[in-house]
């Protein structure tokens, strides 16, 4: 008996030596591994100021946008009565064929997104007048999400996803977004909960189908910015990291 406990308590202990290693340190947020640099991650955001970001067009100086403990996120009570200090966020840079990675929480009845290839040009209102969206969204209190394609996970009135990945609210939860050559994945939590092709018959026909039908320019863009979502909710964000493919 005891050398069967030795032999099983031994294995265990292997097991745990050899866990794969994560692109984030385990000791800090924000922090990437070795590892992770050298498979060609690299941190969005830095975990101690918005080096990088932007509110989209400049319509406010994103005050409203904080960084506290390690967390990009958005205080709603810092705005002003007209929105000033808030609007969507978005990167400085635009990618093409990426992996990105980034976690995020919400406060209960709160809603957000991610926007993809969004193009930053004074004729659009907003980064989703052209570039798809990943909602974050609390499917329980929000009144958005009992609406088909708008629960947390969803490219956003376009493609549900499934299975629902998310987790309770206040606890983070992690995206992963992959677009190569017009393959779009999404994954919640570690699993993938939404894929389809952009650019291609079904595509056209997913945005006819859609909100985005009156929106011209909507979905063609295979090179953007990516964006987070000022949806007037708390949201906060947390180990942003895009690797190109």
């Amino acid at each position: 008996m005891n050398r069967l406990l030795f032999t099983a308590s031994f294995c265990l202990l292997f097991a745990c030596g050899t866990t794969q290693q994560s692109s984030v340190s385990s000791t800090t947020h924000n922090n990437l591994t070795n590892k992770a640099k050298e498979e060609g991650w690299r941190l969005l955001f830095d975990g101690t100021t918005k080096n990088g970001w932007h509110v989209f067009n400049n319509k406010t100086d994103g005050s409203a946008w904080r960084v506290a403990d390690g967390t990009l996120f958005l205080d709603p009570k810092a705005r002003g009565p007209k929105g000033e200090g808030g609007g969507d966020i978005i990167t400085e840079e635009a990618f093409e064929n990426f992996h990105l990675k980034l976690d995020w929480k919400l406060d209960s009845a709160g809603n957000s997104g991610v926007v993809i290839q969004a193009q930053e040009d004074p004729k659009y209102r907003y980064p989703w007048v052209t570039g798809p969206e990943i909602q974050i969204i609390d499917n329980n209190a929000h009144p958005d999400a009992k609406n088909k394609e708008h629960r947390a996970g969803d490219l956003y009135d376009l493609v549900a996803g499934t299975p629902e990945t998310v987790k309770p609210i206040g606890e983070w939860n992690s995206m992963e977004i992959v677009q190569n050559n017009g393959k779009l994945d999404l994954f919640q939590n570690g699993v993938k909960v939404v894929s389809t092709t952009q650019w291609d018959d079904n595509w056209s026909k997913l945005i006819v189908e859609s909100k985005f039908k009156s929106m011209a320019d909507f979905g063609k863009f295979r090179k953007g910015k990516i964006a987070l979502q000022d949806h007037g909710n708390p949201v906060w964000f947390r180990n942003i990291m895009i690797k190109s493919l």
